[in-house]
């Protein structure tokens, strides 16, 4: 082949395919060659594959033509890709010129008639529910006296003139198959719902004929041609023109679906143009035509074309001949490629009919085609000759080419075969058609001939006769020998003694893993909606949660999912109801979208809108059934009011707007909701988890989910129980009775069989062994079993048998039909029969409701069962009708799962999975599924061999060698092989696991009875050998070529089904199963009847073991286990749901590789709504992703739990909202309780709000300290009373240092304090995040002072936003910072606070409390966070509406006495300067505020305590606490009269452990922490430490107190503090200096000698002091440890040296407060960086106890000596030169220095 690719269509290559194929043909005995399509397309696949760069395209799919089952995809929407061409029609109900064409319109308005017309109403049979109606020329009108008129037939007229402003399919604008001709039909064919076809239909609109613009001369359709032909012919439009077609149109079916699909792929081309290939040419339309001859040529005979396989090989052939085009814009960088071969020469329309003929001379006339010479009218009328003159019988396919005109060629193809014109035509209809077909033929009687014929098969000829019979003989007697069960056997009896089934036991409500991670997974979606910046959802403004679950209109599902809610808990949980809540309150939380659904969905809206402050969530269950768009409601509005409801309701404006519903739709089927179009963002849709990673288990759960794919896999080679299967008798039957009665719907007919087969086994097993002929295999053993079961059990529990009947008339036809025959039979006490429909609940009879209370102990006699789970362990054939199952769950006790009746001809993924979805099942985790099916006694296993059965056991031993070399064999048998088709789908778990259809005498008894061949010599028959060789067309003419198993018998030998075939002589090695040979009288029923008697156990012991057994049509059989070459099932990759179309033929396939986020993002690539689907005019709404943000998508399998995940996720929801509303605060009891000085004076006016300045002076100072934080400090001595060390609580060890403090959780008040993720409506505008205001822009100030012992100027920065700027003063030229505006004493307004507050933080820009919007009640405040530099950007972004002071750079690393020095020199200094300010304005000095707040960043609430006082100086009292709004205590503070007298104020710090007497005395004078109003004034010559890290309140405090000045601390009011477990003193990290030391630094390194190889710290050296102080300055002062009578003597500072030891404080000021220190022998002495106030004759008042040490602290060496020399220290105290110390800082780190010594 040189360097041409392989696959590409070369002449050479071509014509060599040709020769070899026609020579295959003429030599071979095979019925199909392998054809020309195959050769040169499909085994170029692999490599194309490997060649493309891009996106890898399962293209494999037609492996086998043989497999059948091609990729169904679905046609494109064609007016979607194009705009329509000018003039046509675009909007429903509208014409080309904008005039509304409704009837509502048109009724009102005035029509003008021109003169000489008139207006006419035509019918038309393709339109049989629409009068069309136009203005017609009078002389084209016959007259009244019945005078031709003018418009007749003219013969010999090439075409008719285009109609005006229209057009025609030929016009190259015409959009793809969009709309047809023919005004008034085109909505109809615009809103038909497309149906797809798995493997046997074409996806298409749903009109049964159709006028298509004609060409030429009418053609007549033949009168009695449907009678003739047996079958609907389907002519499908290809390309050009048309002809009319007149006469019998009703027995034709005319479809533009190939015509769509054409034009489709002649638009491939154009998906590349985003590459720049704009000049490769689309595939030609003679290559189309040819392609598609290939096509049916190689279909099997019980296969039937799909419009999507032939895309797919339109696309593939075009893909081939452009490949280097294509890969040269896919691949990037270009890879160097062999020279393009050049073009193929192109197919011309004069080889065109040639070419055709030739490929469909190769297939036994299965495709005829036929050339035309004019137009496509004599083809046509041809065929319809041919036809009528029997001569096409054996074909199925014309395909009718005119290639005389040069420009191009006209063609159509015709479906004649019976078996596919029948599934096309069906297919074509929509499910409201189909419906109304089927009661047409009910209503008029045509099915009385089907049951006429039904009723003769029997042996005596009448089947009632003989049921009449039966009854009279038997009555009485059959009963009670079948009601003998086993209650005789060895069964557990109860106490009353009756008879116990230790298998049944109704499952506990619990939640499963899976059910927990799904409802997390929720969660975290929701939260994330919360954290977007997008503000879509205020989760923090939520209290609690409510719900309405939205479910369709089924009874059933309605009781079933308010007993979830029920038992879930949620109600309770979630504080909706009460403990004894009644089922009318419950049904509050489920709507069923029924008429009535209106009233309760609007209460639902305004119950929303009342409570702002509730999460509301709507669930949409089963959110896949009615997507009808309310515009399709609104333009029929006679129509049924439940249209369009879901959307009407669910997407309704205020549903959509309010801020406080969030729309969870679930399903398991969610395609239909992940279009182009959809409102769900994909990173809002959550997918039930895997269960399994790398095969290991991501959840332990105790039951195992076997849904769709464990099903499948069942039926593959190696697994032992095929729970997928199909009845070929079944088929076989309703394909001769098709022919037979060619009028009836195929639905009717197969009802009909399936009930004639179920009455048949029912006799049979009845004692009517004679009916066994009339049934089929597998429905005797659903007899069988059903029957036999009860008998098992000692409390005679049974199985349920889902009968599922969608159509609603033929269910109620079968139930009256079965419910008949049992009647007759006496068997209405054995098993019920249920007629389920979703609009009405579940019927019972009284004898079943009386078992069922008994089984369950329900005592209450009312009570009926109202869902289909309340059947467990009841015998019953449960009807199951409705088009769509709505989410109904049934029992464990469902063993069989028959669904031959669900609509095979109109199938697409969610339809087909929906269907499969009832048989899905928990099965227990415990026993695995193979070995259990293996080694028990199953129902599937129903024919198993015993030893004692002649087994031939070296067949046997062969077979299953057999399977070893080949497993790829029996998984093709499945579709193809004509004898073992049903054989190896049932493979029942024969015991030696052989290969069913290649080992006879392996096989399981019963098989035999499953032959499908009713004619001629069975596969089974034959010698083991024969199976292997090919098999040869001889053989008589009704033998089955192996694509059709048994689909085309005679009728006349299929209609007795498989008698014939049970009774085929087989190998003597094996039992015969068959009703002529001896099976004893006695025996009800063959050998499927023997297993089940083996086994004593009652059915419910298997059924949490073995999933249902699902019985399927053929075709959808096929559809489900075919694969792809992925491995993906070919009903995946069907159109997804009937409400959608694929966006473009050109789109890759689906892969079993995808995840099911990967197959969401697919579909909402590749599809889009149709027109009457809820979400077709999202993208129309002005935004371009038109993602709702309140809207979520929980998909999962069919029955995995869905229900109770969601409803988990309710109550984690709310148990999270209420955790938002809770936080941790510190609650710990005050410490050294006991240790507090018993004085004489207490503050006694126990009922004054404020403190009475004269009393209050002469309360003591208490100079311990209480706050508990403070646990590990040291005690300040305060009086000369000693303190016995035994009194002071032990300290904790040093590793419990780091152990939890304790905390309470508190839920948050309407006046708390928040962070920055708290954001409602009211505090946007504070927080600067209001939609309506910009980003709030703010300007940096510079702001300067001098501060003498600094010794240089400070400059500060203020960041102030622009609504923050009245509360400075500005210098009016220039615009600089002046002043902080400070109010008046005197001021008594209550709209504002009068302090500043300023919060110093540090590592907290998130979790910081800076929002006090809440907290200050709205009033006006002045607050100011205090930043380091180095944090200011990130603090402004966080709060854009807050004033920043940001500190100094030289301030970065220091501590929090730093930000408390500088606020307080800073507000000093702002005080002077609005003095001066204001003095100028009149006003005196001291009337301006002088107060100032400094609040920790973690003040969280506020409480008052109320008192009641029993009298004034009374120790009885009562009293209680309550949350108040900080604006309360601070304006109640402010009020204070002599407020200026004190210096210090402060709150209690909150305990849940509080004491009645420390909040007995209103005010103590005490230390205060966290929450301070401090005066600057009286404070101005008492600084902070601008040094210190830790307890620099305590020492500003003390500092406070020994100046003279008083510090009150208000006991009623007291603070929370939240527990932010970041940021603080906690940002502060001590390491090694040197990088590559990873050790943990240990606080005794924290100080070294000088001078020495220490490894220096990164850490400020003041920090290092401190924290070794206080872990290891035992080490310093040994005398002082545990000595609290002998304190070390700490001068003008604190400093904590650990709870060990005790320190007495002194101030060496002049004129200070300080204990009498008298008696006091001090057991040390520490000198902190002391000034010039500290001197010798100081110290020299203090006494120590000898051997008492000595540290002096100094900046550097040389002051630490020159110290020693001014205070003369070497008198008394006693140094060495190893006694020096530093802190472990380099120098560039200025350490500090220390010296020690022993008093002498």
């Amino acid at each position: 082949m040189g360097n041409s690719y392989a696959g590409q269509l070369k002449t050479t290559r071509f014509e060599e395919v040709l020769h070899n194929s026609i020579e295959a043909s003429l030599r071979s005995n095979n019925l199909v060659p392998r054809p020309i399509f195959s050769q040169l397309y499909l085994e170029a696949e692999q490599q194309l594959a490997a060649l493309e760069g891009g996106s890898r395209v399962d293209n494999e799919e037609e492996e086998e033509e043989g497999e059948g089952g091609l990729e169904t995809n679905s046609p494109p929407n064609p007016f979607q890709l194009h705009p329509p061409p000018e003039g046509c029609c675009t909007t429903d109900g509208f014409c080309q010129a904008g005039k509304d064409l409704r009837l509502v319109s048109i009724s009102n308005e005035p029509i003008d008639v021109p003169v000489g017309f008139l207006l006419v109403g035509a019918k038309s049979p393709s339109l049989p529910d629409h009068l069309l109606v136009c203005a017609v020329d009078k002389r084209f009108l016959p007259d009244d006296n019945g005078h031709n008129a003018l418009l007749g037939i003219l013969s010999n007229s090439g075409p008719p003139k285009k109609r005006h402003k229209g057009w025609s399919p030929e016009s190259p604008s015409a959009p793809d198959g969009g709309y047809p001709q023919g005004g008034g039909n085109r909505a109809k064919y615009e809103s038909a719902g497309v149906s797809c076809v798995p493997q046997v239909g074409l996806v298409g609109p749903a009109s049964v004929t159709f006028p298509v613009v004609a060409s030429g001369e009418p053609v007549s359709v033949p009168d009695n041609l449907l009678k003739i032909c047996k079958a609907k012919p389907v002519i499908f439009k290809g390309h050009g023109n048309f002809p009319y077609l007149c006469g019998n149109l009703n027995d034709v079916v005319v479809s533009p679906l190939l015509y769509t699909c054409y034009q489709n792929s002649q638009s491939v081309s154009r998906a590349y143009e985003q590459y720049g290939a704009s000049a490769i040419q689309p595939i030609s339309e003679e290559m189309q035509l040819l392609l598609t001859v290939y096509y049916l040529v190689q279909l099997a005979a019980d296969q039937v074309p799909l419009m999507e396989d032939l895309e797919q090989i339109f696309l593939r052939s075009w893909r081939e001949s452009h490949l280097t085009e294509i890969r040269q814009y896919q691949q990037a960088p270009p890879q160097p490629f062999p020279p393009a071969p050049s073009a193929a020469a192109p197919v011309t329309s004069a080889q065109l009919p040639w070419l055709a003929s030739l490929a469909a001379s190769s297939c036994n006339d299965s495709v005829h085609v036929i050339e035309c010479a004019y137009s496509l009218a004599e083809g046509l009328s041809e065929m319809f000759r041919l036809l009528v003159e029997g001569k096409l019988a054996k074909t199925n396919y014309v395909v009718i080419i005119c290639a005389c005109r040069s420009a191009a060629i006209d063609s159509c193809i015709a479906v004649t075969g019976k078996y596919q014109a029948r599934i096309l035509s069906e297919s074509l209809l929509t499910p409201a058609e189909y419906q109304k077909e089927v009661n047409y033929e009910l209503v008029t009687g045509k099915v009385d001939s089907l049951g006429a014929f039904f009723s003769t098969l029997c042996p005596e000829g009448d089947i009632d006769i003989l049921l009449d019979k039966f009854h009279q003989e038997n009555q009485g007697h059959i009963s009670s020998s079948l009601t003998a069960s086993s209650v005789t056997k060895a069964a557990s009896l109860d106490v009353s003694g009756t008879p116990v089934c230790t298998s049944y036991h109704l499952e506990p409500h619990s939640i499963r893993p899976f059910q927990l991670a799904v409802a997390q997974k929720l969660l975290s979606h929701v939260c994330s909606i919360a954290d977007s910046s997008t503000q879509n959802l205020d989760l923090g403004s939520f209290e609690k949660v409510d719900f309405l679950i939205c479910i369709p209109p089924s009874e059933v599902t309605y009781q079933q999912t308010l007993f979830h809610v029920w038992h879930s808990g949620v109600l309770l949980e979630l504080g909706l109801e009460k403990e004894h809540m009644t089922k009318q309150r419950v049904e509050q939380y489920v709507l069923k979208l029924d008429a009535e659904a209106q009233t309760k969905f609007k209460a639902f809206l305004q119950n929303s809108f009342q409570n702002p402050h509730t999460l509301f969530v709507l669930i949409h269950d089963h959110a896949h059934w009615d997507l009808v768009s309310s515009a399709v409601h609104n333009l029929y509005s006679q129509s049924d009011p439940s249209v369009g409801l879901v959307d009407r309701l669910l997407n309704c404006r205020e549903v959509k707007e309010a801020p406080n519903i969030v729309t969870l739709h679930v399903t398991s089927f969610p395609y239909a909701l992940q279009t182009q179009h959809t409102l769900i963002s994909p990173y809002n849709e959550i997918h039930w988890p895997a269960s399994c990673s790398n095969g290991v288990d991501l959840y332990h759960e105790n039951k195992k989910y076997f849904g769709l794919s464990e099903f499948i896999e069942s039926t593959l080679s190696g697994h032992s129980l095929p729970l997928l299967r199909y009845d070929s008798s079944f088929e076989a039957m309703v394909t001769a009775l098709g022919k037979r009665f060619p009028r009836l719907h195929s639905a009717v007919i197969r009802t009909f069989v399936l009930v004639q087969h179920y009455a048949a086994a029912l006799m049979a097993v009845s004692g009517l062994p004679q009916m066994k002929n009339y049934t089929s295999v597998e429905t005797l053993e659903i007899t069988q079993n059903l029957l036999n079961s009860p008998k098992q059990c000692p409390c005679g529990h049974g199985l349920m048998v889902l009968l599922r009947v969608p159509c609603s008339p033929l269910a109620a036809v079968a139930y009256e039909r079965l419910a008949h025959v049992r009647a007759r039979l006496a068997l209405e006490e054995h098993f019920e029969i249920i007629l389920g429909s979703p609009s009405s609940g579940v019927t019972v009879g009284k004898h079943f409701v009386k078992q069922l209370r008994m089984w369950q102990k329900i005592e209450d006699v009312e009570w009926r069962p109202q869902t289909y789970l309340e059947l467990e362990g009841l015998p019953c054939i449960l009807i199951f009708s409705g088009m769509d199952p709505h989410g109904e769950s049934l029992p464990r006790s469902l063993r069989y799962c028959d669904l031959r009746l669900i609509n095979s001809s109109c199938l697409v993924r969610t339809a087909l999975e929906q269907e499969l979805g009832l048989a899905a099942y928990f099965v227990s985790n415990e026993v695995p599924l193979e070995k259990g099916a293996r080694n028990e006694a199953l129902e599937s296993d129903a024919e198993k061999l015993s030893s004692t059965d002649n087994e031939d056991e070296e067949l046997g031993t062969e077979g299953s060698t057999l399977e070893k070399r080949s497993p790829m064999k029996r998984e093709r048998s499945h579709s193809h092989d004509s004898a073992s088709s049903s054989l190896s789908s049932k493979a029942s778990g024969s015991a030696l696991g052989g290969e069913s259809s290649a080992q006879p005498t392996g096989l399981p008894q019963g098989e035999h009875a499953r032959s499908p061949q009713p004619c001629g010599p069975t596969e089974e028959g034959r010698a083991p050998g024969e199976k292997q060789r090919p098999r040869a067309s001889q053989g008589p003419p009704s033998a089955i070529s192996r694509h059709s198993p048994g689909l085309t018998p005679q009728p006349d030998c299929s209609l007795k089904t498989s008698q014939r075939s049970v009774q085929v002589s087989v190998t003597s090695s094996c039992s015969q199963l068959s009703s002529s040979s001896g099976s004893s009288s006695s025996s009800v029923a063959p050998a499927a009847g023997m297993w089940v008697l083996q086994a004593s156990q009652c059915s419910l012991t298997k059924a949490c073991r073995q999933p249902p057994i699902v019985f399927l049509p053929k075709l959808v059989y096929d559809m489900v286990v075919s694969t792809d070459s992925s491995g993906l099932p070919k009903a995946a990759s069907l159109l997804p749901s009937p409400s959608v179309m694929w966006a473009s033929s050109f789109r890759p396939l689906l892969s079993k590789t995808m995840t099911s986020t990967e197959q969401s993002l697919y579909y909402r690539q590749w599809t889009v709504p149709r027109p009457n689907h809820m979400d077709y005019g999202n993208r129309a709404e002005g935004r371009v992703d038109g993602f709702h943000p309140r809207r979520l998508l929980l998909s999962g399998p069919p029955q995995i739990g869905k229900t109770g995940a969601y409803l988990q996720f309710l109550s984690v929801l709310s148990r999270m909202l209420v955790r938002l509303t809770e936080v941790d605060v510190y609650d710990e009891e005050e410490i050294n309780i006991n240790l507090r000085e018993e004085s004489d004076w207490h503050y006694l006016q126990l009922s004054d709000p404020w403190p009475d300045l004269e009393l209050f002076k002469k309360l003591p100072f208490d100079y311990i300290i209480h706050d508990p934080k403070y646990e590990d400090a040291s005690l300040i001595c305060s009086h000369y009373q000693s303190i016995k060390s035994e009194d002071r609580g032990m300290s904790r060890k040093p590793e419990d240092l780091y152990v939890r403090r304790q905390t309470a959780r508190m839920r948050l008040s309407k006046y708390a304090a928040y962070n920055t993720y708290h954001h409602c409506e009211q505090c946007h505008q504070y927080m600067g995040f209001h939609p309506r205001y910009q980003l709030y822009e703010s300007t940096l100030h510079a702001f300067a002072f001098s501060y003498s012992m600094l010794g240089e100027e400070i400059q500060l920065h203020f960041i102030i936003p622009k609504s923050k700027e009245h509360h400075f003063v500005f210098s009016q030229p220039g615009g600089q910072l002046e002043s902080m505006r400070l109010p008046l004493v005197t001021d008594k307004s209550h709209e504002y606070i009068k302090s500043p507050t300023f919060t110093p933080t540090t590592g907290r820009h998130e979790h910081g409390l800076f929002n006090l919007y809440h907290a200050m009640d709205g009033a006006s405040h002045l607050h100011v966070l205090v930043v380091k530099e180095y944090e200011m950007a990130i603090y402004k972004k966080y709060w854009p509406n807050h004033i920043m002071l940001v500190l100094p750079s030289i301030f970065n690393s220091a501590g929090v006495g730093a930000a408390h020095f500088l606020i307080k020199e800073l507000s000093y200094h702002n005080l002077e300067l609005e003095r001066n300010r204001q003095e100028e304005l009149g006003i005196k000095p001291q009337d301006i505020w002088p107060f100032i707040v400094i609040s920790d960043d973690s003040c969280v609430m506020w409480n008052v305590v109320d008192v009641d006082s029993a009298g004034e100086r009374s120790r009885e009292f009562s009293w209680s606490e309550r949350n108040v709004s900080l604006k309360h205590i601070m304006q109640h503070i402010e009020a204070a009269p002599n407020i200026t007298h004190y210096a210090l104020l402060g709150l209690r710090k909150w305990s849940s452990k509080t004491r009645a007497s420390e909040v007995r005395e209103p005010f103590s004078r005490c230390h205060v922490h966290n929450f301070i109003i401090l005066n600057v004034d009286l404070t101005q010559n008492v600084q902070y430490n601008q040094n210190r890290f830790l307890c620099d309140d305590v020492d500003f405090n003390l500092r406070v107190h020994s100046a003279g000045l008083l510090l009150c601390r208000f006991n009623r009011f007291s603070v929370m503090k939240k527990q932010i477990v970041v940021g603080g003193h906690r940002s502060f990290h001590i390491t090694s200096k040197v990088s590559d030391n990873s050790a943990a630094v240990v606080p005794a390194q924290y100080i070294c000698a000088p001078d020495s190889k220490h490894t220096f710290l990164a850490a400020p050296a003041q920090l290092l002091l401190e924290k070794f102080l206080q872990h290891h300055s035992h080490h310093f002062f040994p005398l002082s440890l545990k000595n609290h009578d002998h304190p070390v003597l700490s001068v003008d500072c604190y400093l904590n040296l650990g709870s060990q030891i005790s320190v007495c404080y002194v101030s060496s000021r002049p004129h200070s407060l300080n204990i009498s220190c008298s008696d006091l022998l001090f057991s040390g002495l520490l000198l902190y960086l002391c000034d010039s106030f500290v001197g010798a004759s100081f110290l020299k008042k203090f006494h120590f106890l000898k051997g008492a040490t000595l540290c002096v602290i100094c900046q550097d060496r040389s002051s630490l000596r020159q110290t020693v020399v001014r205070l003369e220290l070497e008198d008394e105290w006693q140094f060495r030169l190893r006694d020096e110390f530093q802190t472990a800082n380099a120098r560039e780190d200025r350490p500090l220095f220390f010296l020690t010594g022993r008093h002498i």
